[in-house]
C-alpha cells in the first residue's frame, strides 16, 4: 500500500539531481586550464610584488588569521630558506655569517610561529570538501586526475630539485664545493655544524615550511578548472581562499608564512627544460635566480656548473678514452649522450649482440657501472627532407634480442610485440 509519506519520499528522490559527470567539453577545458597553469609553474622574470602581497594578505584573512605586519622579499629560495632558519630559531645571523652564509632575516621572536599548515590545510580541505559535495567523489576524483597527471610530476619534481639545490649550495658555502668525483658521496648534512646543528640539513628542512607559489600550480589548476567547468563552485566558501592562493602563484615564487612576517622568494630569471619537462641545459644553468643561485642539469640529472663547458663545444674535447676515464658513472652517461652512442661504438670497435628486422642490439661495457644496452632502430617514416633517422633506445642490461628491447619500450614482452606496421 502506498501512503502519502512514501509518495512524497519517492517524489523527492526523483527530483534529486545526480552528481554531474565530466563531459568531453569539460575534459577539453580542464586540459586548457592545465596548460595555463603549466605556464605559471614555468614562469620566469620579476615577481609582481604588489599582486603577490595582496594575495598573501587575502589568504591570511580567508584562513581567519591577522594580516602579517611585514612581508620581506628575497632573490631566491636559497636566500629565503637561510633566513627561515633564523626565524625558526635554529641559528643566529652572526653564526651563519661566521660560517660563510650571508643572511637578512627578522628576529625570530617577532616573526611568530609558522602558519603554513593553517593556510595550506584550510585552502586544500575547504576546496576539496566543496568540490566533492557538489560533484560527488567519482567526478571529483576524475577531474583531479585529468589535471594532476599533467602537472603533478613536473612541478613537484622541480620543487624537489630546488630543495636539493638549496641544501647543496649551503653545504658548498660552509664546507667548500663538491667535485665531480665526490658528488653524491658526501654525507648529507654531515658537515658545516653551527650551534650543534648541520646547516645544510636545517636549511633544507626550512624549505618544507614554504608554500609553493608558482609551484602550487598542480593543485590550484585542478580547482581552477573545476570552477570553470561548474560555475556553482564560484559561490562556495573555498572560492576566496583559492583566489588568494592563485594570485600569489601567478605573481611570485615560494613564500614562508609566519604569524607576523612573511618571507617571499623571487621567481627564476631563467628555466630550461627538455621535451620531458626535465631540467636541461648544455649551455649554462638550467634554472637560475636573480642572486646567482642556480641549478645545472642534463636531461634532469644534476651536473657540476662547469661540466658541459669543460667538454668543449658540442663535446669536441671528448673521445672514448676520456669517457672511460670518468670516475663518476652518472657523468660518464652524460658524456656518452653528448658524444653519441654511434661514435663511441665505432671508436671502440664494438660488435652487435643481436640483429633482426626490428633493429640492432648493442652493449657498452663501462667500468664500475652497469652496461649500457641500446637498440639501434631506423625510422621507416622519412623526414621532411626525404632522409631517414636512426634512433637509439636505452633498454635493460638483461635484454638479449633487438625485438625484446623494442617490445620493452612499449611495455610488452617479446612474444606480445606484434606491430601491424613498423614505423
Amino acid at each position: 500500500m502506498t501512503t502519502p509519506a512514501t509518495t512524497s519520499a519517492a517524489s523527492a528522490a526523483s527530483h534529486r539531481q545526480a552528481p554531474p559527470e565530466l563531459t568531453l567539453a569539460h575534459r577539453a577545458l580542464l586540459a586548457e586550464v592545465a596548460d595555463e597553469w603549466a605556464a605559471v609553474a614555468a614562469a620566469t622574470g620579476a615577481a609582481d610584488r604588489a599582486a603577490a602581497e595582496a594575495g598573501i594578505r587575502d589568504a591570511y584573512r580567508a584562513a581567519g588569521l591577522a594580516e602579517p605586519s611585514k612581508i620581506l622579499w628575497y632573490d631566491s629560495p636559497l636566500a629565503a630558506a637561510v633566513a627561515a632558519t633564523v626565524v625558526a630559531g635554529s641559528f643566529k645571523p652572526q653564526e651563519l655569517a661566521a660560517a660563510g652564509l650571508r643572511v637578512r632575516a627578522p628576529a625570530g621572536s617577532r616573526a611568530g610561529r609558522c602558519v603554513r599548515d593553517r593556510l595550506r590545510a584550510a585552502a586544500w580541505e575547504r576546496a576539496r570538501t566543496d568540490a566533492a559535495a557538489l560533484l560527488g567523489q567519482t567526478t571529483w576524483a576524475q577531474a583531479w586526475h585529468e589535471v594532476s597527471e599533467r602537472l603533478w610530476a613536473p612541478t613537484t619534481g622541480l620543487a624537489a630539485r630546488v630543495r636539493t639545490g638549496v641544501e647543496e649550495a649551503v653545504e658548498a658555502a660552509v664546507t667548500g664545493p663538491r667535485t665531480s668525483a665526490t658528488r653524491g658521496t658526501a654525507a648529507r648534512g654531515g658537515a658545516g655544524i653551527v650551534a650543534g646543528r648541520p646547516v645544510a640539513a636545517e636549511t633544507r628542512a626550512a624549505t618544507l615550511d614554504a608554500l609553493g607559489g608558482q609551484h602550487d600550480a598542480a593543485w590550484l589548476a585542478a580547482f581552477d578548472g573545476l570552477r570553470r567547468c561548474f560555475p556553482a563552485l564560484d559561490g562556495s566558501p573555498s572560492a576566496p581562499v583559492l583566489d588568494a592562493f592563485g594570485r600569489v602563484a601567478r605573481s611570485a615564487g615560494w613564500w614562508w608564512p609566519y604569524e607576523n612576517f612573511v618571507l617571499v622568494a623571487e621567481r627564476p630569471t631563467m628555466l630550461h627544460r627538455d621535451e620531458n619537462a626535465r631540467l636541461h641545459s648544455g649551455d649554462g644553468p638550467a634554472l637560475a635566480f636573480p642572486d646567482g643561485f642556480a641549478l645545472h642539469a642534463w636531461r634532469g640529472m644534476p651536473i657540476p656548473a662547469d661540466f658541459v663547458s669543460g667538454l668543449g663545444p658540442q663535446g669536441s674535447g671528448l673521445d672514448a678514452a676520456r669517457i672511460r676515464g670518468e670516475d663518476n658513472a652518472e657523468l660518464r652517461r652524460v658524456m656518452l649522450e653528448i658524444y653519441g652512442y654511434d661514435r663511441y661504438l665505432a671508436e671502440v670497435g664494438a660488435r652487435p649482440l643481436h640483429r633482426d628486422e626490428t633493429g640492432v642490439l648493442w652493449r657498452i661495457e663501462l667500468p664500475d657501472d652497469e652496461p649500457v644496452v641500446m637498440v639501434e632502430v631506423l625510422n621507416s617514416t622519412p623526414e621532411p627532407d626525404g632522409t631517414t633517422r636512426t634512433y637509439w633506445l636505452r633498454v635493460p642490461p638483461t635484454t638479449r634480442t633487438a625485438r625484446a628491447g623494442v617490445a620493452w619500450t612499449f611495455g610488452l614482452t617479446e612474444t606480445e610485440y606484434h606491430p601491424a606496421r613498423e614505423t
